[in-house]
């Protein structure tokens, strides 16, 4: 299979010929026959599945016994991609309803090649952490969709202008905030060049427990890594007072409406007392988009929180969950 067929797979289709290339380089044919099972509900993901040709469905067991169809995958799809970024298990049995043939790229394999820091291997990167972000918008929307299991009393409303209008920035905290970062999850991965190259176009900020971060709705300015402490996600206020995530230390929020330039889809406030590095949107993107060590590291820091248990949190994630073969339709 040659690269004009890769390249009609929706990863590949913003990709230029010499990264689709290169990712062909790794990728392996694979085929199988109707009704074969191409990945087992809580078998170790291994790597991503491109389909070429055919159509898969995802089944989730149910408790009681049996299986319920969770997703239709069909020409050009993709599924796995998170197994790319980290280890887990699969969230669903996959079974192929007709003939299919398609390409395999595997967890090592892809790992090495984003390690190369070639152009071309970082535009693969992008499209994956692009990809991504795309399924967690459609889960946020069916979060957002979903009647609630759980009502929360009511809170006041975040204000209606940037609720971090008046916040002090800080290269300062009142703990050694430098000191913190190799060890949070965001952050694996990053050798100390990377961490102050990202670190450099960063603010600090110190916040009471109850301070609101972010308001839906709102302009998207900033993302935010949780230093020490822990952020509340909000679905609303149009929804009601509805919390959908927590973001614990390490991890990222607020990154979804930064690279779709779109507005924040969720209010959040800290639910402690909480240490924030603030990464304004231009210098994300700059350093996101750019061809630095810091930003190959960076795309993958954001593609595993796509995936994480929490980081945009449904609705501004709640992840597909750990790692698993996400199979979200569109």
């Amino acid at each position: 299979m040659d690269a004009a067929a890769l390249q009609a797979v929706s990863l590949c289709r913003g990709l230029d010929r010499r990264a689709v290339e290169s990712l062909l380089a790794v990728a392996r044919p694979v085929s199988w026959p109707a009704g074969a099972a191409l990945v087992r509900q809580g078998e170790p993901t291994r790597g991503a599945f491109l389909i070429r040709r055919g159509e898969v469905e995802a089944r989730v067991a149910l408790p009681a016994g049996g299986a319920v169809a969770v997703a239709a995958l069909g020409d050009g799809a993709v599924f796995g991609e998170m197994s790319l970024v980290e280890r887990g298990v699969c969230s669903a049995t996959v079974v192929a309803v007709s003939a299919v043939d398609g390409w395999f790229i595997g967890r090592d394999e892809f790992r090495a090649l984003a390690a190369s820091r070639d152009p071309a291997a970082l535009a693969i990167q992008r499209a994956l952490t692009d990809t991504l972000a795309e399924k967690l918008a459609l889960l946020n929307d069916r979060v957002r969709a979903h009647p609630p299991q759980e009502s929360h009393p009511p809170v006041a409303l975040p204000p209606p202008a940037d609720p971090l209008a008046g916040a002090e920035r800080s290269r300062q905290a009142s703990f050694d905030w430098r000191a913190f970062l190799p060890v949070l999850p965001f952050f694996d991965g990053f050798d100390a060049e990377e961490i102050d190259e990202l670190v450099a176009h960063a603010a600090v900020l110190e916040l009471a427990r109850g301070s609101w971060i972010l308001r839906a709705g709102t302009p998207s300015r900033a993302c935010y890594v949780v230093v020490r402490g822990a952020v509340e996600v909000l679905a609303g206020p149009e929804d009601g007072v509805r919390r959908v995530a927590i973001a614990a230390p390490g991890e990222l929020f607020g990154y979804l409406g930064v690279l779709r330039g779109a507005a924040d889809a969720a209010s959040a406030r800290a639910r402690e007392d909480t240490c924030l590095l603030e990464l304004q949107a231009d210098a994300f993107l700059r350093v996101y988009g750019g061809g630095s060590g810091a930003s190959d590291t960076n795309q993958g820091g954001v593609s595993g929180a796509n995936g994480n248990q929490g980081n945009d949190k449904p609705v501004g994630n709640a992840g597909a969950g750990g790692g698993g073969c996400e199979c979200t339709e569109g």
